[in-house]
């Protein structure tokens, strides 16, 4: 993919929402640069990861060792296996520079984890930062934030 249009931004985010409810998790992991992190704050409009408390903020290693441990055969806590479902608005487009290979969208989601009788329902935004890779959309930054960041939240085992 070397041209891009808005489209292509619009389509990559329900893809990536796709393989998230497919459990498809090696091929999401690849939607991200070598570089690329899942941030979700704790804070309304945080704007710094590092200074200060997030619910979520893992790099590519983080992400790799996330995948591995829902993917495992001897993961008994995801025995059996938790599911979830996005439900999404269509991705708004807040940036799109094609001469420099940088994009955002911003999308607003309903999300469904759900494992045995337990189903647990998010609402948020999300914004994808993306960058062009060898001409392929890549991630750079995803970021999830949760309409309730500071309720007490139990383990969030899957992506959002």
């Amino acid at each position: 993919m070397s041209r891009i249009a808005p489209q292509d931004l619009v389509d990559f985010v329900y893809r990536e929402a796709r393989l998230l409810d497919e459990l498809d998790y090696e091929t999401w992991l690849d939607l991200f640069a070598e570089d690329g992190r899942y941030w979700m704050p704790a804070e309304w409009r945080q704007t710094d990861p590092l200074l200060q408390s997030s619910l979520m903020y893992e790099d590519r290693l983080l992400l790799r060792v996330r995948v591995e441990r829902l993917s495992g055969a001897r993961t008994f806590s995801q025995k059996p296996k938790s599911r979830a479902q996005h439900l999404l608005q269509v991705p708004q487009i807040d940036l799109f520079e094609p001469e420099t290979g940088a994009f955002r969208t911003w999308t607003s989601f309903h999300y469904v984890e759900t494992r045995n009788d337990v189903q647990t329902l998010y609402a948020g935004w999300a914004t994808h930062d993306l960058v062009l890779v060898e001409g392929v959309l890549k991630i750079k930054l995803k970021r999830v934030d949760l309409l309730n960041f500071d309720a007490p939240h139990g383990n969030i085992q899957l992506f959002m």
